[in-house]
């Protein structure tokens, strides 16, 4: 892993003519015109957020989007709060043709439906960010484990780069397919990767408690999600393992100990992480290890180090990830905070910010900096 001192690439990529080459109608360095988006499984909520962000992008132009279940109905009617941005657009069901020739696609689809469409699209458009699970493990052998069924395309796991743009914007930059993070992982990996680089905490042994707000469970009804089961109740669930612990071990080099927890609002992630000290952070105070923090995170432009605990109210509706770390004088265990909204920083926001340094645009462009307070 890279040393957690040194300086990020800056935001905005100098030459445009970097942009990604290929079928595409017209890539933004070279034709000076929009990028052209389309979104496949966009009736979620994940894929929402993701209209929502992409209709203040000055670049983007979405021209197409599906979800089989609403096909005919108009996005405004389905999300009042896109009316003014989307007018008469609507759902439909997927056509590969609609898709062929796309400067971006973006695709919030269940896990293990995303392979296919990807074979079919990759290579036929500019770039693909799949916003699901189906290529973020770098090992095929995982998904019958962790995601119940072979992979079907194993073939392009290497084409995709983890779309984390803390820690891998130069891989990114070129990318014709990017790998969404899980909100979850997100969070962790913010949280504790400036550490475990920087020699603080040992790979092994981390655990990770982190509550989501009930986005993350999806549009779709359950039980568990239903007013009355979340409203004034934290619980904890996936005891038995949850499908976002691999990711976590892959960035983070070792096993991790992951419980997530459902909380009762609407957006957020908090995830609080410890971890044991390496020799060299034995002797390290809470001071030391927010210094190591901010010296990884300095100019990158949506980490804000905070002297005390993150909040994931300061965060809602944000790109911005908060994070913060303390050193147990008792115990000697650090304890890293970050706290993201799931729907934004831990999905669509950050696809959108990989994308646009895959395109060689300014990756801050179309991303709230600034909360929603009160």
């Amino acid at each position: 892993m890279a040393d957690p001192t040194r300086q990020p690439e800056p935001t905005r990529p100098p030459d445009p003519a970097g942009s990604v080459e290929g079928e595409s109608s017209g890539s933004p360095g070279s034709s000076g015109g929009g990028v052209r988006v389309g979104v496949v499984g966009a009736s979620g909520y994940t894929g929402t957020e993701l209209l929502r962000l992409c209709a203040a992008h000055p670049d983007f132009e979405v021209v197409a989007v599906t979800g089989d279940s609403m096909a005919g109905t108009r996005v405004r009617d389905l999300y009042p709060n896109l009316a003014a941005a989307y007018g008469d657009l609507r759902y439909s069901s997927y056509d590969r043709s609609d898709f062929a020739g796309l400067d971006l696609v973006f695709l919030g689809l269940p896990h293990g439906t995303s392979q296919p469409i990807v074979a079919e699209l990759f290579g036929r458009v500019g770039v693909v960010a799949d916003m699901g699970a189906d290529f973020r493990l770098d090992d095929a052998s995982l998904y019958p484990t962790w995601y119940g069924a072979e992979h079907t395309h194993p073939e392009l796991l290497p084409e995709f780069v983890y779309g984390l743009p803390e820690f891998h914007r130069e891989a990114l930059r070129g990318a014709r397919g990017i790998a969404v993070p899980g909100c979850y992982p997100t969070a962790a990996i913010l949280a504790l990767a400036p550490l475990v680089e920087g020699g603080v905490v040992r790979s092994s042994g981390l655990i990770v408690d982190a509550a989501s707000g009930v986005s993350g469970a999806g549009r779709g009804p359950r039980a568990n999600t239903q007013f009355c089961a979340v409203d004034e109740n934290l619980a904890a669930y996936g005891l038995d393992g949850h499908r976002h612990t691999p990711e976590m071990d892959q960035a983070l080099g070792g096993p991790v100990l992951f419980t997530p927890h459902l909380a009762p609002m609407n957006r957020g992630i908090l995830a609080t992480c410890h971890g044991q000290p390496m020799p060299a952070g034995e002797g390290l105070g809470s001071a030391e290890v927010l210094d190591v923090m901010r010296a990884r995170y300095r100019g990158e432009p949506f980490v804000v180090v905070c002297e005390g605990s993150p909040s994931t109210k300061a965060v809602m509706g944000s790109n911005v990830a908060q994070v913060g770390a303390r050193v147990d004088s008792r115990t000697g265990l650090v304890t890293a905070f970050c706290a993201i909204d799931n729907l934004c920083k831990g999905s669509a926001g950050g696809a959108i910010q990989s994308a646009n340094i895959a395109l060689g645009l300014d990756e801050r462009s179309g991303l709230p900096l600034v909360g929603l307070l009160p």
